[in-house]
């Protein structure tokens, strides 16, 4: 195991009703926030109110920016930032999923950085200081209520690109499973994909850490016994809110630390999403099993058997190979079960038009990947997945 240091400075206010810390938390760092939604379920469904009604009480002003779109973009992020300045504001608060708190976090980057917001993008070696930020989660996926990363779309150049600064990690974030009952079904489903991709990442490392892979085998489990519950069931608390704390903890370091670990499925996802504007978790699922699939040799074999055997239940005392294609198709089987596309077809994606631009600047976040792809490896991966 290598060595390393782990600090979460992030308070979690977790369970229903702890709403009702907001004021106190936001007043804690500014008296004047910003706001930031997406499309305005938060109206539909209450939250909104509540937060307003709070800081109405605690003598927090506020002003808003609605509409971040699914996959943000940087278009909104440097309308925040003019908001930012021009009224003053010293703290945000992001109401929403993953792409509200991405938005929100380089907002916070940029408001005093003296250039173009989606230079610290490319480079967060550029932030100067971020404001303080103060997370209300609606929807278990991404885990950025709890993590230092944030990734932003530019449809100018057809980029997709995750960036992070530690100052970006939320101050605190509140985490009330009641707030994502009313999730849709497929945003449910793309959310558990999503946070399943993020504990793949870390377990197929080519540094093993024993510790690390039997939490990520738990996460992993959890995942699967609760992701189709709340799909049926969208108001199961129990099956949300287990969802929704291993969100946090798939992506918050713990499991990824002492370990060397680079990313695979999500460079490749990333330029789906960039060039073809889908959901993200939908797109991690449909390559997800292509990918082990492409990867599986003698020399993987033995991780698969692993995640096979430890997450899945298969006997262990099968051949190695039968029971790594078997967890490949229940992974692929468990995604079919929460109702997500399996082909690019399913999502409007017809032809490799595209595939050629998508595959090379994927190629190059691929160094050091558990096993590093060419770009032709990708675009073969991409061609499965069509």
């Amino acid at each position: 195991m290598e060595n390393f240091i782990y600090s979460i400075p992030t308070e979690i206010y977790f369970g229903k009703g702890q709403i009702a810390n907001i004021g106190r938390i936001v007043s804690g760092y500014g008296r004047k926030a910003l706001l930031v939604y997406g499309g305005g379920s938060i109206k539909r469904n209450g939250i909104y109110d509540d937060v307003v009604k709070i800081f109405k009480e605690n003598g927090i002003a506020w002003c808003e920016l609605s509409g971040v779109e699914p996959n943000p973009r940087i278009t909104t992020v440097r309308e925040g930032v003019k908001l930012c300045r021009e009224e003053g504001v010293e703290v945000l608060v992001p109401i929403g999923g993953g792409s509200t708190i991405d938005c929100a976090k380089v907002i916070a980057g940029a408001v005093s950085y003296d250039g173009d917001a989606w230079d610290i993008v490319l480079n967060p070696a550029k932030v100067v200081s971020v404001l303080p930020i103060v997370t209300v989660l609606t929807l278990s996926a991404t885990g950025s209520e709890m993590d230092t990363f944030a990734v932003i779309s530019n449809l100018e150049t057809n980029d997709k690109i995750g960036t992070g600064h530690e100052d970006m990690r939320p101050k605190a974030s509140i985490l009330d499973p009641s707030y994502t009952c009313s999730v849709s079904a497929y945003q449910t489903a793309a959310g558990t994909a999503d946070i399943m991709s993020h504990i793949f990442e870390c377990y197929f490392s080519n540094v093993q850490g024993y510790m690390q892979d039997r939490m990520a085998e738990g996460l992993l489990k959890t995942c699967i016994e609760f992701g189709v519950r709340a799909v049926q069931n969208p108001e199961d608390y129990e099956a949300r809110a287990n969802l929704m704390w291993t969100s946090s903890w798939a992506i918050n370091n713990f499991i990824k630390l002492g370990k060397t670990v680079a990313w695979t499925v999500h460079p490749m996802e990333h330029q789906l999403s960039a060039y073809y504007d889908i959901t993200h978790g939908v797109g991690l699922a449909i390559l997800t099993p292509h990918w082990m699939e492409y990867v599986l040799s003698d020399e993987t074999v033995d991780k698969f058997k692993a995640y096979g055997v430890n997450v899945w239940g298969i006997d262990k005392e099968k051949d190695p190979f039968e029971i790594a294609h078997e967890a490949i198709e229940k992974t692929r089987d468990y995604f079919v079960a929460m109702g997500i596309p399996t082909t690019m077809r399913e999502v409007g994606i017809t032809d490799e038009a595209k595939f050629d631009v998508m595959a090379e600047k994927a190629a190059e976040d691929l160094k050091g990947a558990y096993v590093e792809l060419t770009k032709e490896d990708v675009k073969n991966i991409y061609r499965a997945a069509l």
